[in-house]
């Protein structure tokens, strides 16, 4: 992610934000309330458009226009306010959308 900027109603919620992440690595994502470390991750899952900036994964530019769109990039994410089936494990959590597309 390069360059994301994202606006609501006139408030700045993300300015030329950018986040590089590699196979195999683990980052968390820090900040004080407000900072727009769920709008970045809204923004990559395609919960919200980006008003400036690029996504690029394997190579690719990619433009989810919504969650699902975002799976089938290879995108998953657990949210903030999570809906979770408490009978699966994390992993079937993270992919359930896989799992039901290919029932």
């Amino acid at each position: 992610m390069t360059g994301i900027s994202k606006h609501f109603d006139g408030v700045r919620a993300l300015k030329s934000a950018s986040l590089d992440v590699r196979p195999r690595e683990v980052h968390a994502l820090l900040g004080e309330n407000g900072a727009g470390k769920s709008t970045l991750m809204k923004v990559l899952a395609g919960v919200y458009p980006a008003d400036e900036g690029s996504i690029v994964l394997d190579g690719q530019l990619i433009h989810p226009h919504n969650y699902h769109q975002a799976i089938q990039a290879g995108i998953s994410m657990i949210f903030q306010e999570p809906s979770l089936f408490e009978s699966l494990t994390v992993a079937e959590n993270l992919f359930i959308e896989k799992l039901r597309d290919t029932g």
